[in-house]
């Protein structure tokens, strides 16, 4: 059975100002706070551990496809950060630069990165030399500052955390392979890690990365229709590498440029897992991905072997390798229950002394609130099958939003239909002119997201000029 669900007053609902409800979710369930300085948010410990969950997942995917961590310095000299024309260009608005040091003026100012490309060029120009050393394969966990002037938390900030790869290759085939090895990293992550159905596919040519030659992107969807752009990975070419001098002599003796990559996903992360998934009472939690998968709340502690009982499950669980909690806290039972699913753990026990007499134990699920009595003797086999459970079932709730809020767009008087009242993607044919794009920005503040892989034609002409078109791309609101 399910139970009836009491509203969070703590919390606005989602419906009524979704703004609101997200900023009130990032603060009531202590994912963050907010600092002195516009943009630059305290991650508190239950956001970070999150944070924490995903790193450990993809630092694992990161070396068994033969990629080590480096960390490179938090600043740039600004004739450095100048050497590559299109990315001074794509970033010079965003940068923070550091002109004085104790009392002494900078003669050549220091960016603090907004992102290391530069800085990898620089030191890959002085270990490569040969076809010998090739490839390398790096990535770094690390936080970067852009200068933004709107704010939100982890979705957008001043600073962020996130992980930056950056590769070198002998050949273009070898360095597309790799963006496109890393793009299928994110696209798995989001479906075992964080239950989120991404869509993967190019970037169009005034969406792609400062500098790179091809873009390739995750957008997700999120609960109030609005994509997000949720991790990118880039082909370089040899642009980077003729302007910092990267090169290395081949088999055949030639000196040759090396092909290049970047891609990365940060902390937006855990923005798109709390508007993918939460709901009025708060965040929910995918198992996977979830720093505390199962809470144990004990009704009537004071009374005999009750504190015990759950202390004893809770290492039974440890022991199965799950993250697990007992709330020993002097509240009543109702706050607890309150507390936990604000913060949205996957999984509720309850145990009483009348549990331990007939030794079974009381189970929510948070994604639903279908409750059910799990015995004792069952625990080690049930709450894992429960979580998996509770996993499977948030991906594919949140792959059937996905599939009821794409909506092809064949003429252009749909557009205001699909993009102001159904909300989600609009789906459509493009002949290829950034004017087509640039004009529904205008008309409907969307932008062209990804041109989706998996996508086939489904007509012959870009509803906006009548032209002919044969690329398919997914237009939306995006954060």
């Amino acid at each position: 059975m399910s139970k009836v669900t009491i509203k969070n007053e703590a919390i606005t609902s989602r419906d009524e100002d979704f703004a609101k409800w997200y900023t009130d979710v990032c603060r009531k369930a202590e994912l963050m706070d907010y600092s002195s300085v516009k943009g630059f948010i305290i991650y508190r410990p239950y956001g970070y551990a999150i944070w924490e969950q995903i790193q450990k997942h993809l630092d694992v995917k990161f070396k068994e496809t033969g990629h080590e961590n480096v960390y490179m310095p938090l600043v740039i000299p600004t004739s450095l950060f100048q050497k590559e024309k299109d990315h001074v260009e794509g970033f010079a608005p965003e940068t923070l630069v550091a002109t004085h040091g104790g009392d002494e003026n900078i003669i050549d100012p220091l960016i603090i990165r907004p992102t290391s490309e530069v800085l990898f060029c620089e030191h890959f120009a002085k270990i490569v030399n040969s076809h010998r050393d090739l490839p390398k394969l790096y990535n770094q966990w690390c936080s970067v500052v852009r200068w933004e002037k709107t704010t939100r938390p982890f979705l957008r900030g001043a600073e962020f955390l996130w992980q930056e790869g950056h590769t070198i290759h002998a050949t273009e085939e070898e360095a597309r392979h790799e963006a496109l090895q890393m793009l299928q990293i994110y696209d798995d992550m989001g479906r075992d890690l964080l239950a989120i159905p991404f869509t993967t596919g190019i970037k169009t040519e005034k969406e792609k990365f400062a500098g790179a030659v091809e873009t390739y992107g995750v957008e997700a969807l999120m609960h109030d229709g609005k994509a997000l752009q949720s991790g990118t990975t880039h082909y370089f070419g040899t642009g980077f590498a003729e302007a910092f001098g990267i090169s290395f002599q081949d088999k055949d003796n030639a000196l040759k440029p090396v092909h290049q990559t970047s891609w990365g996903v940060s902390t937006r992360l855990i923005g798109a897992v709390i508007m993918v998934h939460g709901d009025d009472n708060g965040l929910v939690l995918p198992p996977h991905v979830a720093p505390t998968q199962v809470v144990i709340i004990p009704i009537q502690q004071n009374k005999p072997g009750v504190l015990g009982k759950a202390r004893e499950i809770a290492e039974t669980l440890k022991g199965l390798g799950l993250r697990v909690k007992v709330d020993e806290s002097d509240r009543t039972p109702g706050w607890k229950f309150s507390e936990w699913e604000m913060k949205g753990v996957p999984l509720r026990l309850e145990i009483g002394p009348r549990d331990i007499e007939n030794e079974v134990i009381q189970a929510a699920k948070r994604n639903d609130g279908h409750k059910e009595t799990i015995a004792f003797s069952d625990l080690s086999k049930e709450v894992p099958a429960l979580l998996e459970l509770i996993q499977s079932e948030m991906y594919q709730k949140a792959c059937e939003f996905v599939k009821t809020h794409t909506t092809r767009v064949n003429e252009y008087e749909d557009f205001n239909h699909v993009l102001n009242e159904v909300t989600g993607y609009a789906e459509m044919m493009w002949c290829g002119d950034q004017g087509c794009i640039d004009k529904i920005k205008e008309d409907f503040a969307a932008t062209a997201r990804v041109m989706p892989f998996d996508k086939e034609a489904f007509n012959d002409h870009c509803p906006v000029c009548k032209r002919k078109a044969e690329k398919v791309v997914l237009v939306a609101k995006a954060y």
